[in-house]
């Protein structure tokens, strides 16, 4: 017998806020920007969690949540290991979406768009910002590949903690850095009540952004 509940029947009615063509900023990076501080604002569980979906050299896609670590004019900005599997898939296909969703908020934000690999400088700084476990942990996974077990990542761990001991600084690895998704398509959602949500998206055309309102 099943332990879970009748999931189809699970439901909730949105009535928390609106969004309208004429409440939103010109641009998407700027309503963003709103949404994100509101996100914040409001204590939501992880704001900048964001589920990163790309689609490899046959079609098939991928998807994982990443953090979102910067928002500017270009884009937004994630870092991991450029040979893990969404590494290979976007070194295929230089196309990805990224998804945000604050259910305290009754949001959800879908971006789609190109993306590149950021200045070696970013990565650098970046990478030097974080906590000196997370750089040595950046050396000893080999992300996405198949490992015996968690031994062999624990005993990576202390290889590279030991050889970085004496170290001021942990050099940034070759194979791990960040990229930018820069948008051509970005949509808010805002749920409301009998599933008459507000759906408001900017797509580029012709080097400048156009509203439109979606039907739910």
């Amino acid at each position: 017998m099943s332990l879970l509940p009748n999931i189809a029947a699970i439901r909730r009615n949105y009535s928390m806020q609106s969004l309208t063509e004429a409440s939103v900023a010109k641009d998407p990076i700027s309503q963003f920007k709103i949404w994100m501080e509101e996100a914040i604002a409001a204590e939501t569980t992880e704001p900048t969690a964001m589920v990163l979906s790309t689609v490899n050299e046959v079609g098939r896609p991928s998807a994982r949540v990443v953090l979102l670590k910067e928002i500017n004019a270009d884009g937004f900005v994630f870092f991991t290991n450029y040979k893990s599997r969404k590494g290979h898939d976007l070194q295929e296909n230089p196309f990805a979406a990224i998804t945000f969703f604050w259910a305290e908020l009754e949001r959800q934000v879908r971006v789609e768009g190109r993306i590149r690999k950021v200045d070696v400088a970013v990565s650098d700084a970046y990478f030097q910002s974080r906590p000196k476990g997370s750089q040595i942990g950046a050396w000893a996974s080999p992300q996405s590949q198949i490992i015996e077990n968690r031994d062999v990542l624990e005993k990576a761990d202390t290889m590279f903690t030991q050889k970085f001991a004496a170290a001021e600084t942990i050099p940034r690895p070759d194979h791990w850095g960040g990229y930018i998704l820069t948008p051509d398509l970005v949509e808010f959602w805002q749920g409301r009540p009998n599933r008459l949500h507000d759906r408001i998206v900017y797509e580029m055309q012709d080097q400048n952004w156009h509203l439109k309102r979606l039907a739910p």
